[in-house]
């Protein structure tokens, strides 16, 4: 007779003093809100999911999804701009370093969008813009491509699942590790390619959460020419031509070639963190389309 092994999920944190240091930094960060914001708690399939809801209740919704290893404190830069034109939801994914439940959906299954259908439905959305930004990205083009009639427009950052991954950056961090020189700041300095100089305080912050916390390991899937092209919303996508993690050229090709309603902005000297371009994506999400 065989027996089936349940298998438990890995912890997405190092250890548990790792999980309070992760969640102090952000409690302080949430303090510190720019703007006044409601700490929503939404039940979903996948546990409970934090979201923080900012601006006019009457006004278009717009739910902005973050990267890995992150949480909504990457909005702090976009959201007073943001939520002066639209009521904006910051989502918290499951399985990351934030407030919601970390288990981790299959990515290769619809697991992930059935996750966000909880969420919408949660928040009494039917219909609405997304911003994404890398793994996030992925997940509101793997949504769009799966409920296309729910998204109005998408703005893409850095997006995963449309230009190949890139693993020759883990490489370089090998021989440090090895070495007993790892220094993970700097390692976060060459994934993201943010400038120290300027934005250390946000290295400081991702080196934190890289030191207690286990990022997804498996490879993100990848849409196709066809999905492309059956996208029927607005798409804007801005990459860095310095991505160490993705490979922008093609992101770039492939978005312009097949995306009916495409705008693709490849950005020179910026990497995998893609901030600061709050005025372009409010531009986009402003715009009204003609029938």
């Amino acid at each position: 007779m065989s027996t089936t092994v349940q298998k438990t999920p890995a912890p997405i944190y190092k250890s548990e003093a790792g999980a309070e240091a992760i969640a102090r930094r952000y409690r302080e960060v949430l303090a510190d809100w720019p703007i006044p914001a409601e700490q929503l708690h939404i039940p979903t399939r996948e546990g409970e999911t934090f979201v923080l809801a900012s601006g006019p209740a009457d006004a278009p919704p717009l739910v902005l999804l973050h990267g890995s290893g992150a949480n909504s404190s990457t909005w702090r830069g976009d959201i007073a701009a943001w939520s002066r034109d639209f009521r904006t939801y910051s989502v918290d994914l499951v399985g990351e370093p934030g407030g919601s439940a970390p288990v981790r959906p299959k990515l290769n299954s619809d697991a992930v969008a059935l996750w966000l259908d909880d969420v919408l439905a949660g928040l009494g959305i039917s219909r609405t813009a997304v911003v994404g930004m890398s793994l996030g990205g992925w997940t509101a083009l793997d949504y769009a491509v799966r409920r296309p009639d729910r998204i109005t427009r998408l703005a893409l950052l850095c997006p995963g699942g449309v230009g190949k991954q890139r693993y020759g950056w883990i490489l370089k961090e090998i021989l440090p590790r090895l070495l007993g020189r790892h220094d993970i700041r700097r390692s976060a300095q060459t994934v993201t390619g943010l400038d120290a100089a300027d934005l250390g305080p946000v290295l400081d912050d991702i080196a934190l959460t890289f030191t207690h916390f286990n990022p997804r390991t498996e490879r993100l899937p990848r849409v196709t020419d066809a999905q492309l092209a059956a996208l029927p919303m607005p798409v804007l996508t801005l990459v860095g031509d310095r991505d160490v993690m993705l490979d922008s050229t093609e992101t770039a090709r492939r978005i312009t070639t097949f995306v009916p309603n495409a705008t693709v902005e490849v950005l020179p000297g910026v990497g995998h963190a893609i901030l600061g371009h709050t005025d372009t994506i409010l531009t986009f999400l402003r715009t009204t389309t003609t029938p």
